[in-house]
Formats: C-alpha cells, structure tokens, sequence
C-alpha cells in the first residue's frame, strides 16, 4: 500500500509498511537505513544529523542504492531530528542518493516533495550488505572502577548498566521532543553524538532530562567523531554540549571525552 509512514526511529518500521515510504528521524547512516531499508519501502527520508565526520550521517544512501531504494536525507538545521512529523512537516532535503535522484528528487527539495516522487516509485525488495554498526562493547568491566560500556545505540542499555558509564553512539535527542525511554537504565553517566545540534537545539535535548535523574551526561561534536559508532566517539570525541551535573564534576565544552572520563573514574570509582 502506498501511504507514507513518519517514525521517530527506523528501528519503529514493521512488516505491515511494506509498500510505504518512510520519513525516520533516525540518522541516515547504515544502521538506520539498514532498519528501514529491508522492509520493501518505496523509497526513504532520514536526517543528516551534521553529516559529521566520516559522512557518517549520510553514508546510509550509498548503502541503500545497493538495492536500489531510493533514500535522501533532510538538513538537520531544518527540522528537528528523532521527529518524523516535524521532518516531513519542515524539512528541506540536503542530499539523495542515486536512486532517489532517478525520481528527480533533488537537494533543496522540501522532504514533502522529495516522499511525493517516492511514493510513485515501486517497493523495492532486495537482499542488504551486512553491517558493522549496532553492536555494544565493555570497555573496562568495572573491577575496581565504574564499569564503562560502549554503545553503538542507546537502546542497546540493559538493567545491569545501571551505575555504568556509558558512550553511545546515538544522538541526544528526544523522540518527537518529548521524555522517552531510551535511557532505561539509571547510569551514571552517559555521552551521546550532538548530530551537528540543529533547528531548536533538538539534538541536544536530552541532555537537561537527564539532570533531573541527576545523570552526567553531554555530547561530542559530530565532526569529532562519527555518529553511531560509540567506540570512536570515545576515543575520539570532544565535548560540545555538557549537562549541568556533568559541569559540576568539572566537564566543559572542548574537553577530550576520553579526558573526562578518566576524570570521573579518578573521582573514586564505584563509590563515587
């Protein structure tokens, strides 16, 4: 059935929208378009969240040329990220991959005309490349120190994370701008991408949620490290954003992620 479908993340899409065109407000990257790609769309928008470094916010759309489904991205500066509504209601189209440009989708498109191509196009079926990203890694156990975790996505928390600190590879906003369940567990910290910010600050509006649970918590420039990939944004990512708890315990803008943390695992560990 031809109808669009607006979805806060790709991990949302089902079987039943086969046939559909799908406005995510996930980032297009891999993981994302790999969610949406295998369900038989008609074709598929996602934000660019900065673009980043790597491109690792558009680098989906080559990936799903691979089948041939037509995908582009919306200007994170012109909607608000993780809202689907808002994508298609305000967003203009920043890039199109080839199969999304053989419908005459273009950069500058509003999203709205970029779906309307979509959705005169066929569902496209088709086997996808396998992927790299999604997966969640330890990255100190925790003997004797706060246990760290690398998390290519936030949902990817489990209950005995809680008093972890954790890097994710996700962006920092809200689904559709309200509170959510996302961070599940109550951790002690957490570090998300900013997705290059964007209109209303709407990649980063997780982060003042989290001081009412009084969770650490900031995020690094999407130019610093890729997003989605939460083992780079640790190694490499420098804080753009910080939480008011997290300035308490001496984080700033600039700062080296990795510097911080060692900061608070200095704080005295477990205890702390």
């Amino acid at each position: 059935m031809s109808r669009i479908v607006t979805v806060s993340a790709s991990s949302q899409v089902k079987a039943e929208d086969a046939g559909c065109v799908v406005v995510s407000g996930s980032y297009g990257g891999q993981y994302n378009a790999w969610h949406a790609g295998k369900w038989g769309l008609r074709g598929v928008v996602l934000n660019d969240a900065g673009v980043g470094r790597n491109d690792a916010g558009i680098d989906g759309l080559p990936y799903l040329d691979t089948i041939g489904l037509p995908a582009a991205t919306a200007d994170v500066m012109s909607c608000h990220i993780a809202d689907g509504d808002h994508m298609l209601a305000h967003g203009v189209v920043s890039h199109v991959n080839a199969a999304a440009a053989a419908l005459g989708c273009t950069v500058g498109d509003s999203v709205r005309a970029c779906v309307d191509r979509m959705l005169a196009a066929p569902p496209v079926s088709g086997e996808l490349p396998p992927i790299a990203g999604g997966r969640r890694y330890t990255l100190d156990d925790g003997n004797g120190r706060r246990k760290l975790v690398a998390l290519d996505a936030a949902p990817l928390l489990q209950p005995d994370d809680a008093g972890a600190i954790a890097v994710t590879g996700s962006h920092a906003a809200l689904f559709r701008g309200k509170p959510d369940g996302v961070v599940s567990a109550d951790v002690y910290a957490i570090f998300f991408n900013d997705a290059g910010v964007g209109l209303d600050g709407a990649g980063i509006a997780r982060l003042p949620t989290l001081d009412e649970r009084g969770i650490i918590a900031g995020a690094v420039d999407c130019n610093s490290a890729p997003i989605g990939n939460a083992r780079a944004i640790y190694a490499d990512g420098v804080l753009s954003h910080v939480n008011e708890t997290a300035a308490r315990h001496g984080a700033k803008p600039g700062m080296a992620l990795k510097a911080f943390i060692d900061m608070l695992q200095a704080e005295g560990g477990k205890g702390a």
